[in-house]
């Protein structure tokens, strides 16, 4: 299974995607803003990176200027709030500078492990889990 390093300053949010992951299997890291996030990445690169956008410390846009700088094949996807038109607009800027995928919050079980099945080249079975292809 994975990797995943979880980055969101919401502790909630951090705390489902972890709980989702590891019932698939995945190792999880999580930090609280992009400069532990960083620090983590460094000491051990996840498979996949999944950061907010908006946080404290460093954001979301500073975490992927990093990762691909240093290692460009990195899968790393974005996530934001819904209903704010300032976050929506960070998506196609994001995905510019390299992030690999975005999701909108809030986000369903299937949607999140569909969009991390994607980044890890797995495809969707019929009760929403990832299966290597």
């Amino acid at each position: 299974m994975a990797h995943i390093l979880i980055i969101d300053d919401e502790p909630l949010m951090r705390t489902m995607l972890r709980d989702i992951f590891e019932r698939q299997g995945h190792s999880v890291q999580e930090a609280p803003d992009g400069r532990a996030g960083l620090a983590l990445w460094r000491q051990n690169p996840a498979d996949v990176v999944l950061t907010d956008i908006f946080m404290p410390e460093k954001d979301g846009i500073e975490v992927i200027l990093e990762i691909k700088r240093s290692r460009p094949e990195a899968k790393v996807a974005v996530m934001t709030g819904g209903g704010q038109a300032r976050q929506l607009e960070m998506v196609p800027a994001a995905m510019i500078l390299g992030a690999d995928r975005a999701i909108q919050k809030p986000f369903d079980r299937k949607a999140i492990l569909a969009l991390i099945g994607n980044l890890l080249g797995e495809r969707a079975s019929p009760d929403g889990c990832a299966t290597s292809t």
